[in-house]
């Protein structure tokens, strides 16, 4: 038997409550905490309070500190033994499990619901992408925020092992071929559904940097290159993307030209023989820029806008740009000074570029509203928990009607985003990409307008009822201030709200039938 299954009576942790043997119970088990006190965030004489030392501080505990901090190696060291007859009944997130507190999971993952969409082999799918996204990227994403260094090659190459990266771009021909997931899903049978899965499962298990900086640039810089590629230039560069072994990232953002694609002041003139481009100009704001192998870069060319692929090489550098959220994202400005790059790494035409680019904008803002619709879910399955766990005069933080209008709103918002966003991939998997363009354009730029505005009321919601602990990055309420810094991304990339709720309108607007009157 160990010392961590030693059997101590109550009676007996009581003898324990002066300084210099000092026990405590925290869940059934007794921490001998002598030692510790000192070391104690908080002061000695918290710990050496009549009404802890030597006590059952379960409810003081968790009233301060999040459930991980007992599972860390020097404070799990202090255990000495467990209250006889008594088991701990208590836990934090535990890997691959489905959380049990009420919307902290979409409905077609609780218990006792159904749902039209989501098949055995979705369920399936799920359970195997979260185990994964819990035990081998969550560990990283919370280490790499620390020290704010990109996304561990580890990790990459684990997701590489499994076609995590190829499932990432959707359905279509690059997965053929590819065994998914251990084989657990055909690549002819992946679709919208998939993956979706896999960004909420991400979105759930990584932190918001993190999240881009693993490969975030790739799922919005590969696709102009699998669509416009030469079939030279894409049996090259695809499967080592695909594979993790080179990064790719999207070069459009200028510090004078943001949305405005048309107005680009980098160029590409073509060499006197006519074989290469010759680029000069800078970008800003690019994300994965700092260890991208591949720039897909819109120029202006003699044509108008022109997308290229770049390689890193002479005349290309990189430098990071501090922003609110963590540099393991790889934001960077880039100078092109004289590159020269083949004519045979022209995206589509040349001019063509603004096709190339709205060739996506779809598929991308359709990803941010996955990631963003289960973003508030956790913070909603966190405000629930420490609304529960919180007491204020002597009542728990729910007992207040203000707190419950809150969390209502809350669930409001994370509800109708997803299940908007379960029928627009519904309608996903069942059109032609030629009718997603024409039919699905507004309505997906409706939602991620409404998602990340009601992200950002999330957030400032979550921040009053959490408190001082909200704007904390350590924590108790280091979620929540995390998600409240960086919610500001979600707003902008791929179209800021009001532009793309202006453009759902106008969509709509172009479709009124001429003879409707009122």
């Amino acid at each position: 038997m160990s010392s961590n299954d030693r059997q101590i009576t109550r009676e007996e942790v009581e003898k324990h409550n002066k300084d210099g043997d000092l026990w405590i119970i925290i869940d059934a088990k007794v921490y001998d905490i002598s030692k510790f006190k000192n070391l104690h965030p908080g002061g000695a004489s918290v710990l050496l309070d009549a009404e802890v030392a030597g006590q059952d501080a379960t409810e003081a505990f968790y009233g301060l500190h999040r459930h991980e901090v007992l599972e860390r190696p020097q404070y799990k060291r202090l255990q000495v033994g467990v209250i006889a007859g008594e088991k701990s009944t208590l836990h934090g997130r535990i890997s691959g499990q489905i959380s049990a507190v009420p919307y902290a999971e979409p409905t077609w993952l609780t218990e006792g619901y159904h749902s039209p969409y989501f098949t055995q082999n979705h369920r399936q799918f799920q359970k195997a992408v979260r185990l994964f996204m819990d035990t081998v990227v969550y560990p990283d994403a919370l280490a790499r925020e620390a020290d704010g260094k990109r996304p561990s090659q580890s990790v990459i190459d684990k997701m590489a092992e499994i076609n995590m990266h190829a499932m990432r771009m959707g359905p279509g021909k690059h997965l053929q071929g590819r065994k998914l997931m251990n084989g657990l899903v055909k690549p002819e049978e992946f679709d919208y559904f998939h993956e979706l899965i896999i960004t909420q499962e991400f979105a759930r298990s990584s932190l918001r940097g993190y999240g881009d900086g693993l490969l975030g640039g790739k799922v919005i810089g590969l696709p102009p290159v699998l669509n416009f590629g030469t079939e030279v230039l894409k049996a090259r560069v695809v499967p080592e993307v695909l594979d993790g072994k080179k990064f790719i990232c999207l070069a459009i953002s200028e510090a004078h030209a943001g949305s405005d694609v048309m107005g680009l002041q980098t160029t590409a003139v073509k060499s006197e023989d006519g074989k290469e481009w010759i680029i000069n100009g800078t970008k800003k704001w690019i994300t994965n820029g700092t260890f991208a192998d591949y720039f897909t870069v819109g120029c202006k060319t003699e044509d108008g806008f022109t997308v290229i692929l770049v390689e890193r090489g002479p005349g290309v550098e990189t430098k990071q740009i501090k922003t609110s959220y963590s540099t393991t994202a790889g934001t960077a400005y880039i100078t092109f000074d004289d590159v020269r790059v083949p004519v045979g790494n022209t995206l589509g035409e040349e001019g063509g570029g603004i096709f190339v680019m709205l060739s996506n904008f779809n598929h991308e803002r359709w990803v941010m509203c996955c990631a963003s619709a289960r973003s508030q879910r956790g913070i909603v399955e966190e405000c629930l928990k420490w609304t529960t766990q919180r007491k204020v005069f002597g009542k728990p933080l729910h007992s207040q009607a203000v707190i419950r209008s809150k969390l209502a709103a809350m669930i409001a918002r994370a509800e109708s985003s997803q299940h908007w966003l379960e029928n627009i991939t519904y309608q996903m998997c069942n059109m032609s990409y030629r009718q997603q363009a024409s039919k699905l354009a507004g309505q997906i730029a409706f939602l991620k307008s409404y998602s990340t505005s009601s992200g950002q009321e999330t957030a400032r919601d979550a921040v009053q009822i959490f408190g001082g602990r909200g704007i904390t990055a350590t924590g108790m309420g280091q979620y929540i201030e995390h998600y409240h810094r960086t919610i500001p991304f979600d707003a902008l990339l791929g179209g800021a709200e009001d532009v793309l709720a202006d453009l759902g309108v106008r969509q709509a607007l172009r479709a009124m039938p001429k003879n409707a009157r009122l």
